[in-house]
């Protein structure tokens, strides 16, 4: 079964494990700080055994100070695919972190950045589905878009 971890309580990772479990994904929310909540939703802190060689990992949250921590883990597991939001105008603030850490560029560079396939969205839950609709065009070697 196709694992898909959103990492950090936000609008966005609401409808992408809403979305997920409508296409088949176990869905996992972690969430590190305990205070902060999802509303329908239960979250681990941790990462432990829930990701697997099965696992999409998106972390919602571009801004949350401990994105160098959870990818650095993020990294050492067996996941099959890794990436933050964010804008590809911008330096992600994920490198600075992760580099800070001590991660070396060629880990650093299997965090994907942008996500999603390129659609427009600004909405949540259009974040959302342009990020399903990219992981899924991953899995099955497809580029995405109108081309074929």
């Amino acid at each position: 079964m196709r694992t898909l971890v959103a990492v950090f309580a936000s609008p966005v990772a609401g409808f992408l494990l809403k979305f997920g479990a409508d296409l088949g994904f176990r869905t996992v929310l972690v969430e590190p700080d305990p205070e902060r909540r999802l509303d329908g939703f239960t979250a681990v802190t941790e990462i432990g055994d829930h990701v697997n060689a099965t696992a999409d990992v998106v972390l919602t949250d571009h801004h949350r100070a401990e994105i160098g921590p959870v990818l650095r883990d993020l990294l050492k597991s067996p996941a099959r695919w890794i990436g933050i939001m964010g804008s590809p105008r911008h330096t992600g603030p994920h490198v600075r972190a992760l580099t800070d850490l001590g991660v070396p560029p060629e880990e650093i560079a299997r965090v994907h950045r942008p996500i999603g396939l390129n659609i427009g969205s600004r909405t949540p839950a259009e974040i959302a589905l342009a990020t399903l609709a990219g992981l899924i065009a991953d899995r099955n070697a497809r580029p995405g878009g109108f081309s074929f």
